[in-house]
């Protein structure tokens, strides 16, 4: 009889909500993490179109609103792949390793890697803007990707390390070693 074990910690998770705002009643109220998502985006998005555009009039109203309403209401969502995180953290971590990528891990971290062992430009690139090559932009987005030679050959999909660990007595070292090469050993002692 096989055992089954489940997880209900995704069940438990509570969302703390902010039921009043300043005086005012929010009924059952919204979310904390989308209204600080919320407020922050809005006010760095209307400082940045203050600065572009000026005061927002009645036609750039909604440029100065929709984006970072829908940016708060889509990113404060769960992700549909990786349900313990949200989109907007989804979004962020995706950005990132296209803009930065990441330090390959050599050794357990024991060694540092080189500047020269990070994946290029054309590794995390490539796929999303294959689309760019026939276009009039084509060849300016290969010179910024770099050479197909700049794909590093060993990159891949992972290895399944499979270990099995022994434990070997000193009868099972000396079967291995034989004899002979025990008795030398001791000979060589002063």
């Amino acid at each position: 009889m096989s055992r089954t074990g489940r997880t209900y910690t995704r069940h438990f998770d509570l969302d703390p909500r902010q039921h009043e705002l300043l005086g005012v009643d929010l009924g059952e109220g919204l979310v904390r993490r989308a209204l600080i998502l919320g407020i922050s985006l809005l006010v760095l998005w209307n400082g940045a179109l203050f600065l572009v555009l000026g005061l927002p009039t009645i036609p750039t109203l909604t440029l100065y609103i929709t984006p970072p309403l829908g940016v708060t209401f889509f990113g404060a969502q769960r992700s549909i792949r990786l349900d313990r995180r949200y989109n907007f953290t989804i979004w962020a971590l995706t950005a990132r390793y296209l803009s930065v990528g990441h330090r390959p891990i050599i050794c357990g971290g024991r060694r540092a890697a080189h500047r020269s062992e990070w994946l290029g430009r054309r590794a995390r690139w490539g796929r999303q803007l294959e689309w760019f090559a026939d276009t009039p932009l084509g060849p300016l987005v290969e010179r910024w990707l770099g050479p197909e030679s700049a794909i590093p050959t060993g990159s891949g999909t992972a290895l399944r390390l499979d270990t099995r660990t022994r434990l070997y007595g000193p009868d099972a070292v000396v079967r291995a070693y034989g004899r002979k090469a025990l008795t030398t050993n001791e000979e060589t002692r002063p």
